[in-house]
């Protein structure tokens, strides 16, 4: 055991001493930092105003344009030629025409630039359009558009589950869905980043020579399970350090810069852009603002986010992480005992990577049912779980799914590590031959 945890120190200082890992631990934040804050700042950096001159021939449609969304809307009472030549002077960004047979031909209308239209602008002016086209063919039949507009009804269904206690607790699936994908690329991602350093650093050994003098004072399944456990530590602190650090940095962001990412003033910009209605108990229309809506969503997702054990997706992020590490990382080190070079690894590596690839893609089948059988023979077989457990957990498993996925999967890892061991220790100290599948049966066999 001494010999073990001797190993497990070597490997764990030798690589957070590196320059790569502080490197990395460092720029790591930083990148999934910038990943949420650059895309806010740059949206708000590009808020400029798109100016749009409308020239309506039909005269039916100038006062329903209204600012916002960052557009301004511009009435000219001239003809479209005019208009066009004011655009080339670059007197607006663009020209809509609305010809005297739009609104029976609403396929001639036209949007005129110079320079490329900007979409959302574009967007906004076919809304307020249909909008209005709408109105006025609702009228044109004799149909009141507001009574018409009062039956509209979003359908939004709460979800309630039912605890074992008898209560009852909210339930947003759309937010789990979120949750469990994000947690599932992670392990995926983890388990294969730290599992290929496993494979190099025994490659790097063995083709140096250095394993020859460490076998000489201990045993290789010594060395394997010192250096899996070791790599398992040193990922363990970086993935610490990057959580810690990026809630530091957007949370510091967040109050260094909090005109930017205040969802206020695009709450507010939405708000501009028209009122919904809905109907009061006296049948009366009772408008209801896009802020509003904005805020009710806002809340559910807090709300949402409250309903979750985010101790228990943490909890048990570690430990299908350290499970799921330590299963593969038993074979990727037997992959890199067995071969001389990365070039070799290939033919070994598929069997390896096809299930957590396989999981990748069977995640979206497990989210639309979480409770399904799919869903719960993934998640208890070892090579599957750590990704699909993490996909499930978000939703709420049951406490005897989580036991029989997690025995599983430690036994799977001892069943791994036992036959990465057999392999291991004849590899390590095989030279200059190219193995086959049939040569690591061979060794799997030596007693």
């Amino acid at each position: 055991m001494n010999k073990i945890l001797t190993i497990i120190k070597r490997e764990y200082l030798s690589r957070v001493k590196k320059k790569t890992f502080i490197i990395m631990t460092i720029v790591g934040p930083l990148l999934m930092a910038g990943l949420m804050i650059v895309p806010v700042f740059i949206a708000k950096m590009s808020d400029s105003v798109y100016e749009i001159a409308i020239v309506d021939d039909t005269r039916l449609f100038y006062t329903e344009f209204k600012d916002g969304n960052n557009v301004k809307f511009t009435e000219l009472n001239v003809n479209i030629d005019i208009a066009l030549e004011l655009l080339k002077e670059s007197k607006f960004d663009a020209v809509l025409h609305i010809p005297s047979t739009g609104f029976h031909a609403p396929s001639s209308l036209r949007f005129f630039a110079d320079k490329a239209i900007n979409m959302n602008a574009k967007l906004f002016a076919e809304s307020i359009l249909e909008k209005e086209f709408e109105s006025m063919k609702l009228a044109h039949a004799g149909i009141d558009p507001e009574v018409l507009r009062a039956t509209q009804t979003k359908i939004n269904i709460q979800s309630i589950r039912l605890q074992n206690d008898g209560n009852t607790q909210t339930d947003y699936p759309e937010v789990s869905m979120a949750l469990g994908i994000f947690g599932g690329i992670m392990i995926y991602f983890f388990v294969f980043l730290f599992g290929a350093q496993v494979m190099r650093g025994v490659m790097e050994e063995k083709t140096n020579r250095i394993v020859e003098i460490i076998v000489s004072s201990v045993k290789p399944f010594q060395l394997m399970m010192g250096k899996i456990i070791g790599i398992a530590l040193v990922g363990l602190t970086q993935f610490s350090i990057w959580i810690i650090l990026t809630a530091t940095i957007i949370s510091g962001a967040g109050l260094a810069l909090p005109d930017v990412f205040n969802p206020a003033s695009s709450q507010q910009m939405n708000a501009e852009s028209g009122v919904m209605g809905t109907l009061n108990a006296t049948g009366s229309m009772q408008p209801t603002t896009n802020i509003e809506v904005n805020n009710n969503s806002l809340n559910q997702i807090l709300e949402s986010l409250r309903a979750i054990n985010i101790s228990v997706m943490i909890v048990s992020f570690i430990f299908y992480f350290l499970g799921g590490y330590l299963l593969y990382a038993a074979l990727f080190a037997a992959v890199g005992s067995a071969v001389d070079n990365e070039a070799d690894t290939q033919q070994f590596m598929l069997p390896i990577t096809i299930p957590m690839i396989f999981s990748i893609i069977m995640a979206q089948i497990v989210m639309t049912n979480p409770s399904g059988p799919v869903a719960f023979w993934l998640s208890i077989i070892p090579f599957t779980s750590p990704i699909i457990m993490m996909v499930r957990i978000p939703f709420g498993v049951p406490l005897i799914d989580l036991w029989i996925s997690a025995i599983l999967l430690i036994l799977g890892f001892l069943a791994t590590t036992w036959l990465a061991g057999k392999i291991y220790r004849t590899g390590i100290l095989m030279y200059g031959k190219k193995p086959s599948y049939k040569e690591l049966w061979k060794w799997i066999k030596y007693s």
